[in-house]
């Protein structure tokens, strides 16, 4: 049961592959396949045949020495969580791809009137761009590689990092179209994910939805702003060129956000079942705050101090950037208000909160936020309180948190969330083009059903994680544990920098 790839001109080599209802089989099982054909003379012709196993890839990743001495290899946690980012490029990949397994896909992606919106990174298990999480993702990312650079170019990264972070940037410009028009996702939910099959072989129904001044999305448009803004400050020596044409787009989109405000959710109805959010003011002082720190202009720092929320972060993630914005605040203006809160924030997360939004721990010592993605959440918190504790804040104490949360995901409970690192790594994470077999085998629903390990090592990815009694089960079909984000990644590769940096700076050893 299979079907023709290729043929040579002089038909005597054929190219076959399975079926999709046949193409898996198992280590220990038997492959009985049989070929007719018509032949003219007395003898039939003689032939061999070579079986390729597509669920195979090969791709390994050379060990890296561990020169800190620490119980987790941080250089090899940064390599490979910047490999999970290049496992998600979407559009036409260089020529130095580093994902043997990934090729070009979504070369057509345009918007309504025909405009390049090819490029970005792939969401999560999923193959929609979704614009909200991808900026959001690229805010944090830039922060680490501001604040971090020490420990990526320590671990041999730094170049990787300005490549990772490069490629949704060129995208999120691709994105603004017009003053106030913004494209903020890219591909139907609802069709992809009623579909399962690598990003190369999608069709092209890749519908795009943008926000304008009558449908307007202060929190994207914000948070595109902020990203740029990061980009800019982050590329200001590197590319100064690319650096200017970053902070002149993220200041039209910054004023965009704040002439014509509203949740962008409310107007893109496509995004709202996947990322709603919740309000735009947080976003509306991350990106004012950002675009103050990089212009040093009165009026940022005016409008990012207007639309601040005061009490405690409930956490951080793509829809909420309050204890981001404290640091921020607090670093620009010593003001007490802002480490009163940050103070109050960890009050709740650390562990021994007694307040009604304290929050609770696994036996294990997680901190348990949420229980779709619970690590993400705790490692994007792990990453704030480096950060706060970059202030003078809690040094010590902050920073001892920090590590024990990410030591959590890299192996302290005897297995590690992260795909391909440590001790009993997951296996089968929920993403379908590491699911598939290497192009041309056929990817469908059986390949989200079969029971192996996926055929591609997704290096990198942090899993959503365990539940708030730690039950952790490595099977691709609970999306809620083991699905993997862009987001997901974002603070806990920033945190792993941190700690990184730290043992740079010879101020945390072991």
């Amino acid at each position: 049961m299979a079907d023709e790839v290729t043929h040579s001109a002089d038909k005597k080599v054929w190219t076959f592959v399975n079926k999709p209802h046949t193409a898996i089989a198992h280590t220990g099982g038997s492959l009985d396949f049989k070929i007719g054909g018509k032949f003219s003379g007395s003898s039939p012709p003689t032939a061999t045949a070579i079986l390729k196993n597509f669920g195979d890839d090969g791709f390994t990743v050379p060990p890296v020495p561990n020169t800190d001495g620490t119980k987790y290899n941080y250089d090899e946690v940064l390599e490979k969580s910047i490999l999970f980012y290049d496992a998600q490029r979407s559009g036409k990949l260089p020529a130095d791809n580093p994902i043997p397994w990934r090729a070009d896909s979504a070369l057509n992606d345009q918007g309504t009137n025909g405009e390049d919106l090819t490029g970005g990174w792939y969401d999560a298990g999923d193959n929609v761009k979704f614009g909200f999480p991808m900026a959001a993702t690229t805010t944090l990312l830039g922060w680490s590689l501001l604040e971090y650079a020490d420990a990526y170019r320590a671990s041999g990264q730094l170049g990787e990092m300005f490549d990772c972070i490069r490629w949704p940037l060129e995208w999120l410009l691709k994105c603004h179209t017009g003053e106030n028009e913004l494209y903020v996702q890219v591909g139907d939910g609802g069709k992809d994910h009623g579909s399962w099959t690598r990003p190369e072989d999608m069709g092209s129904d890749r519908p795009a939805f943008k926000i304008t001044a009558s449908k307007p999305g202060s929190d994207v448009a914000a948070e595109y702003a902020a990203a740029m803004t990061v980009g800019s400050l982050v590329f200001k020596d590197k590319d100064p060129a690319f650096s200017a044409k970053l902070l002149t787009h993220a200041k039209q989109l910054y004023t965009f956000a704040k002439t014509y405000t509203g949740k962008y959710s409310d107007s893109v109805n496509a995004a709202a079942a996947y990322y709603r959010s919740s309000e735009f003011e947080d976003e509306l002082t991350w990106g004012g705050a950002w675009l103050h720190r990089a212009t040093g202009e009165a009026s940022y720092l005016a409008d990012a101090e207007k639309h601040y929320e005061t009490g405690a972060a409930w956490g951080t993630s793509w829809d909420e950037k309050n204890a981001g914005n404290m640091i921020l605040l607090y670093n620009m203006t010593k003001k007490d208000i802002y480490k009163q809160d940050l103070e109050a924030t960890f009050t709740d997360w650390l562990p021994g909160g007694t307040g009604t939004a304290a929050l609770p721990y696994s036996p294990k010592g997680l901190a348990f936020r949420l229980q779709w993605g619970s690590l993400r959440y705790t490692s994007n918190m792990a990453f704030m309180a480096l950060l706060t504790a970059e202030l003078g804040i809690h040094p010590m104490e902050y920073r001892k948190w920090a590590k024990s949360q990410i030591g959590y995901a890299l192996g302290d409970t005897g297995r590690s969330f992260v795909v391909g690192f440590g001790v009993n790594p997951p296996t089968q994470p929920h993403h379908r083009g590491s699911s598939c077999p290497m192009i041309p085998a056929p990817c469908s629903w059986d390949q989200q059903q079969q029971k192996g390990p996926n055929p591609h090592t997704l290096y990198g990815a942090l899993v959503g994680g365990p539940d708030q009694n730690d039950k952790y089960t490595d099977v691709r079909t609970d999306y809620v544990s083991n699905e993997v984000a862009c987001d997901y990644n974002a603070g806990f590769q920033g945190a792993v920098a941190g700690l990184k940096s730290l043992h740079v700076r010879h101020i945390l050893d072991r």
